[in-house]
């Protein structure tokens, strides 16, 4: 237990505790030496007399502090004294990104984008250096009180040049990229996909992926295809949407492949926001989806649980399997064109030898099929006497005759061209990036009737399922969103994804939207009842500090806030009052004895009083020796008083100096 008013390294004072981790307390601390404040990150004790924690922690602070720069909480100082192990940092005034998004339910697509641009550019520097965060999430970013953005706790990143690689599930399950999910090799494409997902929730007020457990979430990020951000937003620009979308592919080598790729994308979206110049994966073959095997399931499924009871910042041995990527991989150099190629290299070359030898086995499987055929014809045939005698040259006829048609066939399908996909209820951006990467153009044309949601593709020409040419173009048309509000079901509307009336009145596409009922004021179970009674649930209750007196023990803050829409069946966070915050002051100085201008000669005994304004007394004691130390703490006023009586040796009367002294708020 750290003491209040201690001073490590010879330099900083630790002054109030404001902060815990799972390795760590943080401590907000002044530095003698610079007249600063500074936080202290210091190990636990129960993880101070365990060497391979010491060395972890050791490692990565010295990582850390390599790092400067403007958009990261700067490390200033590491050291060791006395069995405490600690890592001084920048202290910044602000508020986590999560809180932040909790208080305004949204962001501004430009907020959203400003903050991403910052995130991205401490990223670019850690990666730069070797270093991969492996935990990007909103609770990690802060805001300060000036605006700057800034990405903290290096805690669980490690030296990308690092050869030990963790089969534990790193970071929030809600937040964490497919590859750390299997428990296989983090990279910078692992802090891009967690990136992206946050984006996403600073533009909709939510996570794609959620779930009663840990594991239902990992597997939903492993299979499940990302819902395009303007489905919930459809304000949300086509380039935005595209980035967020790029950022969250399953597989890393479809995503941008540096953070420096996805500045620039992001810094061009400010500037030409509905230009859609974002390169997305071919969609279709992206958004296939993958069953998770019962061998992956268990395995995560253990990750998580192991994750769960071990102590946290130990490493287990990779664990093989077939879902997980490289496990053995040999150390890695610091982030350069070279390796990332080669790693690209590698991986393309796998997916085409795969790719290959499903064609292979295809063309076998269906050779065997016409010659089972032609065989089957035959054996028919003859048993009725249509063939003559000659079996043999009439089975070979007809083995040549399937294989003309096959030929054929094939030949009738070349000419026809590409298979064109229906694109029809998906987003622009999803709809226009399926269609080049068939090879295809288009031609976006607004649809000013429709009912469906903006930047929702109504329609197409040619339709989906025939056949073009490569470079044909295809028409779009795209709702405008100007009659989404007023959609009348029709009989054909009838068949299509909503909700109709027995009265066949308004259609509502969708999730189902309900109002937030106002329950601050409430205790936690009937807050809880209402919620549940509108269509709600608790996401969490967090004890806070709070002014008012009267909600103490009660729900002081909620968020969405009371009148809002939400989706059915979502979350509401709440917060509960512990009471106004209890502020307590400390004094740490020296007693100066009197002047000879107030009647006072060295040598006299003087009475000392040092007391508070609720006559909390502090010091009461006589001496002839001065100056005198006084350290007092948890003091409840900010300020005191120091009396000192004594008889002046000229006059022989009683006299009584008075001085105030101001506290310093712990």
């Amino acid at each position: 237990m750290i003491k209040m008013g201690v001073i490590i390294g010879d330099r900083y004072e630790v002054l109030e505790k404001i902060g815990t981790g799972g390795m760590s307390d943080v401590y907000r601390a002044k530095d003698e030496k610079l007249s600063r404040m500074v936080a202290v990150k210091i190990l636990k004790q129960e993880f101070s007399e365990n060497d391979n924690f010491v060395q972890k922690f050791r490692t990565e602070a010295q990582a850390a502090a390599g790092l400067m720069h403007p958009n990261i909480v700067n490390v200033y100082d590491v050291g060791d004294e006395k069995g405490i192990y600690y890592i001084v940092m920048e202290l910044v005034d602000g508020i986590t990104l999560k809180r932040y998004i909790e208080e305004k339910n949204r962001l501004t697509v430009k907020e959203a984008v400003s903050i991403s641009i910052q995130v991205a550019m401490g990223l670019e520097a850690a990666h730069a250096g070797g270093i991969i965060h492996r935990d990007i999430k909103p609770q990690n970013i802060i805001i300060s009180k000036d605006g700057k953005v800034k990405v903290t706790d290096f805690g669980i990143a490690k030296a990308a040049t690092s050869n030990t690689i963790t089969s534990n599930v790193m970071g929030s399950v809600h937040y964490t990229s497919p590859e750390q999910a299997r428990g296989g090799y983090s990279d910078a494409m692992s802090d891009i996909y967690s990136l992206g997902i946050t984006m996403f929730e600073m533009l909709t007020g939510r996570v794609p992926f959620n779930g009663d457990t840990t594991v239902a979430i990992a597997i939903k990020h492993i299979q499940e295809p990302i819902v395009s951000p303007a489905q919930y937003v459809p304000d949300i620009p086509v380039s935005v949407e595209k980035i967020v979308l790029k950022c969250c592919q399953k597989s890393p080598d479809r995503r941008y492949q540096t953070a420096s790729d996805l500045i620039a994308d992001l810094k061009r979206s400010l500037i030409t926001p509905d230009e859609d110049f974002v390169l997305l994966a071919d969609l279709d073959e992206e958004r296939a989806t993958r069953v998770v095997s019962e061998e992956e399931e268990r395995e995560l499924r253990e990750n998580l649980q192991q994750e769960k009871r071990r102590p946290q910042g130990t490493t287990v041995p990779p664990k093989a399997s077939s879902g997980s990527r490289n496990q053995t991989q040999p150390p890695r150099k610091k982030s350069g064109a070279s390796s990332a190629q080669s790693k690209k290299k590698s991986r393309r070359e796998e997916e085409e030898d795969t790719s290959g030898i499903e064609r292979v086995t295809m063309i076998t499987a269906v050779a065997i099929a016409v010659l089972v055929l032609a065989i089957l014809v035959f054996a028919v045939g003859n048993a009725l006497g249509i063939f003559s005698s000659s079996g043999n040259i009439a089975a070979s006829d007809e083995v040549s005759t399937a294989s003309t048609a096959n030929s054929a066939a094939t030949e009738v399908t070349q000419e026809a061209g590409i298979e064109i996909p229906g694109v029809v209820g998906a987003s622009f951006a999803e709809a226009k990036a399926t269609l080049e990467a068939k090879g295809f153009t288009v031609l976006r044309e607004n649809d000013t009737s429709n009912t469906a949601a903006r930047n929702t593709v109504t329609g197409q020409i040619p339709e989906g399922g025939g056949h073009a040419p490569s470079g044909t173009q295809i028409s779009l048309f795209v709702s405008d969103g100007s009659n989404a509000s007023t959609a009348v079901s029709t009989p054909e509307q009838t068949e299509d994804p909503g909700t109709t009336d027995a009265a066949g009145g308004e259609e509502t596409t969708g999730p189902q939207m309900v109002e937030v009922p106002n329950v601050v004021g409430q205790d936690e179970q009937t807050a809880a009842q209402m919620l549940v009674a509108a269509g709600l649930r608790v996401a969490y209750v967090q004890d806070v500090y709070h002014d008012d007196a009267a909600l103490t023990g009660k729900i002081c803050r909620q968020s969405p806030a009371a009148g809002t829409q939400a989706e059915s069946g979502s979350g509401v966070n709440l917060e509960k009052s512990k009471g106004p915050e209890t502020v307590t002051y400390y004094y740490v100085g020296q007693i100066e004895a009197p002047t000879e201008s107030e009647l006072y000669m060295a040598g006299v005994e003087v009475h000392v009083r040092f007391e508070i304004a609720n006559d909390q007394s502090i010091m009461d004691t006589k001496t002839t020796t001065f100056p005198l130390d006084v350290e007092a703490r948890g003091l409840t006023r900010g300020s005191g008083t120091i009396f000192l009586t004594f008889t002046a040796p000229e006059t022989s009367e009683q006299v009584t100096i008075t001085r105030t002294v101001q506290f310093t708020t712990e």
